[in-house]
Formats: C-alpha cells, sequence, structure tokens
C-alpha cells in the first residue's frame, strides 16, 4: 500500500483548502472547538465512518496484518475525510450499519437499577452491566492505540465527555452514541481517578442516551448506610461534616442544662457519640441529653437499635440521655408538634447533613420543612451541603460541573493516602450513584440537586433565616482533625463569610453553615 505524500500541493488540493475555507461558517462550533472540522449536515455520516471504522479495526485479519504498519496516520482534524481515507487504505467496506441507538450496543430499556438487557441473535437474554456500553463480545476485543501516552487518553477522555454531552444536550443520538463508546474505550485505557470517573460518567450518559432508567428511588436504604459508612472511613469529608456541626451546636448550648437535637438524617447516627462525649467532659457536669433521630419507614428497626447502642454510651460516659425516632415517607411530613420540644427546660437544635438538597425536586418542599423547623425555635440550625451547582436546567452546564465536581473527589481519593481497598471501591460506589443521578435523572427522580453556599445563604435568608458564624475557634480546630486524621496534604479548611468549606487543591467541595431564626420573625413571634 502506498503512503500518503504530503511534499507537493495538487491544484485540486489548492483547490479543496480554498473551498474549506468558505465553508468555516458551516462547521459545527462545539466540535471545532476541540480541534475537528465536521459539518453541522455531515454529523450522522461521520458518525456512520466511524462507526464502520471501529468494525474494521476490530477485525482480527485487519490487526495482524501490515495494513496499519504501512499507513501513516496524520491527526484527524478532518473527521470525515480521514474516517473515509482510513477505510480506503484498509481495502474494506462493510455494509450500511443500522444506526438505531438502542441497537447499536443491543440495549434495551428495562427498570432495573444496575444492570440492563443484552439481547443475543439467538434471542436469548443475558444481564451484563452497563460498560464498556457495548455487548459482550466487544467488551473483550482489543483497543487499538496508536502511540498515545496516558496524559494524552486523560485528554481525549475529557473531550470525549464533553462533546458526548453535547451531543445528548442537542438530542444527536447518532453522535453520542458513537462518542460514548469512544469514551468507554478510552476509559478502559486510563488508569487511575480519571479513567474511574469518566465510566460513571459514560455510563449515566448511555442510560440518558438509551433511555434506561436510571437509578431506582426505592434503593435498599441498608445499603446506602453501608455505602456511605465506607465513605466516612476512606476520606474526611463526613468527619469534617460531623465535627464542624458539632462545634457550632457546642457553643450554642454552652450553658444549657438540657439539650435537644433533632437529626433531619440519623442514618447510622455517626455523629452523636463525639459529641456526647464532649457533653461529658465540660466542666461543671453534663447536661441532659435529647435526640431525635428521623428516618425513613423501612429504617425503623434500625433507628431503634441505634437507640440502645447510644443509650449504653450515654451510660457509660454518665450522660442522662433520651432517645426518640421518627421514621416519615418524606421530610415535608414532618410537624412541629412530633418533636415535643421542652423550651422551658431544653436549648433546642436542628441538625442537617447532605438533606436539604433532597428536597429541591419536589417545588416547595423545601419551603415547607424550613417552616417546621423555624416553627420550633431552634437556637441553631446547622447545615451540610456539597459545594456544587447540580440543580441547574441546562443539562450541559450540569454535567461539566458535576464532572469538574467528582473529578476532584475520585482525585482525592486516589492521592497516596492508605486507604483499606473495599473502603475505596465502596466510596467510588456511593459517589458513582450521585452521578447517575445527577446526570441521567431528571425530575423528581433526580434527587442529587446540590447548590452552593451562596444559593443556599438565598433560601435561608427567604426562610426566615440569619447566618451565625462558626467563629475562628471552630477553622482552627477543623483544621487541626483534618491534620490528625492523616487525609493527605491536597485538602484544605477554607472560611467564607463565617462558614466553613473543605477543599480538595483549590475546589471547595463541602460547605457547613449554621443558622438561627431571623431577629425579625422572632420579634414577629413574640
Amino acid at each position: 500500500m502506498m503512503k500518503r505524500s504530503h511534499q507537493e500541493t495538487s491544484v485540486e488540493e489548492a483547490h479543496s483548502m480554498g473551498k474549506k475555507l468558505e465553508d468555516d461558517n458551516n462547521m459545527d462550533e462545539f466540535l471545532s472547538a476541540l480541534g475537528y472540522k465536521v459539518r453541522s449536515s455531515d454529523m450522522a455520516d461521520v458518525a456512520q465512518k466511524l462507526e464502520q471504522l471501529e468494525v474494521v479495526l476490530s477485525n482480527d485479519d485487519v490487526l495482524d496484518s501490515n495494513a496499519l504498519n504501512d499507513t501513516v496516520h496524520y491527526n484527524p482534524s478532518d473527521l470525515s475525510s480521514w474516517a473515509e481515507t482510513m477505510l480506503s487504505e484498509l481495502n474494506y467496506y462493510p455494509p450500511s450499519l443500522d444506526l438505531d441507538p438502542t441497537r447499536m450496543c443491543n440495549l434495551t430499556p428495562f427498570s432495573d437499577d444496575n444492570e440492563c438487557s443484552s439481547t443475543t441473535s439467538d434471542n436469548s437474554s443475558k444481564r451484563i452491566r452497563l460498560g464498556p456500553w457495548c455487548d459482550s463480545s466487544e467488551s473483550t476485543r482489543p483497543v487499538v492505540m496508536l502511540g498515545v501516552d496516558s496524559q494524552e487518553t486523560g485528554v481525549r477522555l475529557v473531550q470525549a465527555l464533553v462533546a458526548c454531552a453535547e451531543a445528548v444536550h442537542q438530542e444527536n443520538l447518532i453522535l453520542a452514541d458513537a462518542l460514548v463508546k469512544r469514551v468507554g474505550s478510552l476509559a478502559a485505557s486510563q488508569a487511575g481517578a480519571m479513567g474511574k470517573v469518566a465510566t460513571y460518567f459514560a455510563e449515566a450518559l448511555a442510560r440518558r442516551i438509551y433511555r434506561i432508567r436510571p437509578s431506582s428511588p426505592a434503593v435498599d436504604p441498608s445499603f446506602e448506610e453501608i455505602l456511605q459508612m465506607h465513605f466516612y472511613e476512606s476520606c474526611p469529608y463526613l468527619k469534617f461534616a460531623h465535627f464542624t456541626a458539632n462545634q457550632a451546636i457546642l457553643e450554642a448550648v454552652a450553658t444549657a442544662r438540657g439539650v435537644h437535637v433533632i437529626d433531619l438524617g440519623i442514618n447510622q447516627g455517626m455523629q452523636w457519640p463525639a459529641l456526647m462525649q464532649a457533653l461529658a467532659l465540660r466542666p461543671g457536669g453534663s447536661p441532659s441529653f435529647r435526640l431525635t433521630g428521623v428516618g425513613g419507614p423501612s429504617e425503623g428497626d434500625g433507628i431503634q437499635q441505634l437507640g440502645w447502642k447510644l443509650a449504653q454510651l450515654a451510660q457509660a460516659i454518665g450522660v442522662e440521655f433520651e432517645f426518640k425516632g421518627l421514621t416519615v415517607e418524606r421530610l415535608t411530613d414532618l410537624e412541629p408538634e412530633m418533636f415535643e420540644t421542652r423550651p422551658e427546660s431544653e436549648t433546642l437544635v436542628v441538625n442537617s447533613v447532605f438533606e436539604l438538597h433532597q428536597l429541591l425536586a419536589q417545588p416547595g418542599s423545601i419551603e415547607k420543612l424550613l417552616a417546621t423547623v423555624k416553627a420550633v425555635k431552634p437556637s441553631i440550625l446547622t447545615v451540610v451541603e456539597q459545594e456544587a451547582n447540580h440543580n441547574g436546567v441546562v443539562f450541559l452546564e450540569r454535567f461539566n460541573e458535576a464532572l469538574h465536581y467528582y473529578s476532584s473527589l475520585f482525585d482525592s481519593l486516589e492521592d497516596g493516602v492508605i486507604i483499606p481497598s473495599q473502603d475505596r471501591v465502596m466510596s467510588e460506589v456511593y459517589l458513582g450513584r450521585q452521578i447517575l443521578n445527577v446526570v441521567a435523572a431528571e425530575g423528581t427522580d433526580r434527587i442529587e440537586r446540590h447548590e452552593t453556599l451562596d444559593q443556599w445563604r438565598k433560601r435561608m435568608g427567604s426562610a426566615g433565616f440569619d447566618p451565625v458564624s462558626l467563629g475562628s475557634d471552630a477553622f482552627k480546630q477543623a483544621s487541626l482533625l483534618l491534620a490528625l486524621s492523616g487525609g493527605g496534604d491536597g485538602y484544605r479548611v477554607e472560611e467564607n463569610d463565617g462558614s466553613l468549606m473543605l477543599a480538595w487543591q483549590t475546589k471547595p467541595l463541602i460547605a457547613a453553615s449554621a443558622w438561627k431564626v431571623s431577629d425579625v420573625t422572632a420579634e414577629w413571634r413574640r
């Protein structure tokens, strides 16, 4: 086979170059920004050629021949011409492919959370994970990498992810299908955090492309709690959340003889043993401590078992303790009278860690809950939320924000800190489930609607709450905790107008804040 010669420029080539200059305005703007020249009108044709080329390169006869060795592969900025030339030089023209998105990967929609159906040629059915986005035979075939190092692969991986999201945003399913397969191949060859996070984003995109039902809201809560426990052990994010909230609570109840904490998401109760021990060591003796833990209907037995364990701890350290579990379908079902407050003898605190953002899926829900909280007149409301904007209505903006956010989270898990493999894997699953929900779900199914601290400040102000500064002591204590936990050099605590953030490198990821009923509202209630 003759190699392409670029020593001379023919008249025809000059004419072709002039024509391309005239057609610049017709090029797809997004792919042009990534360095690829593709006319908007040629998108389907280019996707088909890339699919054909993928089939050719997977052929064992082609891989075993010298065809690839005799071909000079230039940078394929003109995707259409490059793909056509490659097909021509490999002397292979397959029949026209069926570009139906659900058939290109043999995927059919179904309601299971973690798997999709794959139909084989004999119409038998088997279950597979989504990834690397094709049938079982494709998952085992070799990936042809033409001298691409890890860094270059990482760049191409990010470009392919963003380009695929753009195609999904524009509802160009044919192009999106080709790109999500490309992402799967690149992610499989990319080591470290980038390959892992790309795999979850590619799965989320594939669910969206093939209309596969995203994460089911009926997931066993005990499994979610197990994942959260591993996440707690693997990295300092939840430890920071609990510690910072506890510091704010201790300052708010410094002189109280009775303390009542309402936890809007009790889960495994990991936050409260440390607070109880701090109360036991308070000069002048420990106050009484009453804890009301809120959970879902299926968590009733677990909540009661947790209450018994905390009662045993309280007895061991000499703290007068009382526990009540509340189970509700949703936080908006809570009413003020359920908490049985005792304002004459107890200082009331309300605590929320990663709970409020889920209410944003239902219009009016966050306002209803905050009105309930305000009605019980807490001394302080502690709030910890993800520092991210995953609640936008524009899919592409939400995707880009999520890609940046979760890339930082996965990177922090990889940063040279010795983490037991099981903890690391389960933590990645914990975060991966969030990615699937942020990217693949819509409507009320999309519950991971994280918002930034600035956005929460506006919401809290509108609901009648004023900020409470966490103070310099909380900053110093949180920084000390971070150093003692051995979380790695990339973590740092940042102060933000009285609130605290935990950042990885330069990216804030968790925000802790405290609030009280506004003076105007309190005066009006009198």
